[in-house]
């Protein structure tokens, strides 16, 4: 054989994706700033310009955060890696963990858990409602030697959020550390590290960050840290041992591996967007967008998953009306509006759709077309409609629910 039988046999040429308005479950749309950002000349990952650069982001990340835990810093890979970080460090085969499931990423939980030898105790909400603390407090009284308890702070599969102060205030009082998922909360709901008692998170770069995926920001406390450092047994994973990255990610700079200088710059300039904003103004931002594309949903007689009183405002899961071919709504919106929404997961695939309202996708413009492209899809399919009830819905939703005028950080 010849270099030229390998030459790909269907014609190949640059690559140029088509500009999508992403409202599904993430990514969300990456802003201009961010994407200038990953294209400026790559440095080395030990240069003193580029180590200096990753001081500043962390300090934006413990920002986010909100936390002045040292070891805050971004893994390199998607936040699935996050998790797998924060359980391979803290596991020792033989451990018992508390794992509460009301959704798909509880369930992988489970499965991290059981893959680094751990023993797994379920506790098992329903679908779209949020870990109940007293079957937690049940279970941590009924295995009083659990040494962790695991959680989904904000579960994107079915857009609801759980009381994450109260759960990890839970685990402390039984003595055990606990470990957040926030992939879909980070810069979109509060979240206070510190303040609530979170022993280890791991979020995502590509929700409400707004950074292209690939990038898993992760926090540990002091706690975590002394439980890595006098383990008897080496970490079941080189690349996310915390013994190793400390000394990457700490003062030393002692090389591990070469990180993604490029993407590292998205990261540090969404961070600093979101400082820039204020925590509390993006917060209010995301809920404020939330109530208006509710507004307007709700005039097609669209019904939420979740109660209102544990709803994710990022997150809008909402069940498909009776009779509507939930595939090809979504088909039209992408192929006629090169609009993005999310399918249902799980127990809920082709029951329900996801609207993303995630970091730069959260605006006005977004859930006005979303609205609109919604009505002249839903009117194509035969469903009777009061033209522009929608987008007035969401209008008069802003007008009664405008943003505070002053955050104090």
């Amino acid at each position: 054989m010849t270099i030229e039988d390998f030459r790909p046999t269907q014609k190949i040429t640059t690559f140029y994706p088509p500009q999508r308005v992403l409202m599904g479950p993430g990514p969300s749309d990456t802003h201009s700033r961010v994407l200038s950002a990953m294209a400026r000349p790559t440095l080395g990952h030990l240069d003193p310009v580029f180590t200096a650069m990753m001081e500043e982001l962390k300090s934006l990340l413990r920002y986010a955060f909100q936390t002045k835990n040292l070891m805050t810093f971004p893994v390199s890979g998607p936040g699935s890696v996050g998790m797998e970080m924060c359980f391979v460090n803290m596991i020792v085969p033989g451990d018992k963990v508390i794992v509460c499931r009301n959704g798909v990423f509880g369930s992988r939980m489970i499965e991290n858990v059981e893959r680094h030898g751990g023993v797994a105790v379920v506790v098992d909400d329903k679908w779209g409602e949020p870990v109940d603390p007293q079957k937690v407090e049940d279970a941590l009284k009924q295995n009083p030697d659990a040494k962790i308890l695991a959680f989904v702070h904000a579960e994107t599969s079915t857009g609801v959020l759980s009381d994450a102060k109260t759960l990890c205030e839970l685990a402390h009082r039984h003595g055990c550390l606990n470990i957040v998922d926030t992939v879909t909360s980070l810069g979109g709901s509060p979240l206070k590290v510190d303040e609530w008692g979170i022993d280890a998170i791991y979020s995502g770069s590509q929700k409400c960050l707004s950074c292209p995926p690939g990038l898993s920001p992760v926090s540990f406390s002091e706690r975590v840290i002394e439980l890595v450092k006098n383990r008897k047994e080496k970490v079941h994973s080189w690349f996310m041992d915390l013994n190793l990255l400390l000394g990457y990610w700490g003062t030393t700079r002692t090389y591990h591996h070469t990180a993604p200088t490029n993407a590292l710059y998205a990261l540090h300039e969404s961070l600093f967007m979101l400082y820039e904003e204020g925590l509390e103004h993006s917060w209010a931002r995301h809920d404020r967008n939330y109530k208006a594309l509710k507004a307007g949903l709700e005039t097609f007689g669209m019904k939420y998953v979740v109660d209102e009183r544990y709803r994710l405002p990022q997150l809008n899961a909402v069940y498909v009306p009776e009779g509507v071919d939930e595939k090809e709504v979504r088909r039209r919106l992408l192929d006629e509006y090169n609009l993005e929404i999310g399918a249902g997961l799980g127990d809920f695939a082709g029951k329900i759709w996801r609207f993303g309202l995630m970091g730069y996708s959260s605006k006005i413009e977004n859930i006005v077309l979303c609205l609109n492209a919604l009505e002249t899809v839903f009117s194509d399919m035969g469903m009777k409609l009061e033209h522009g009830a929608a987008e007035s819905a969401a209008h008069h939703s802003y007008a009664a629910n405008p943003m505070p005028s002053k955050f104090s950080e």
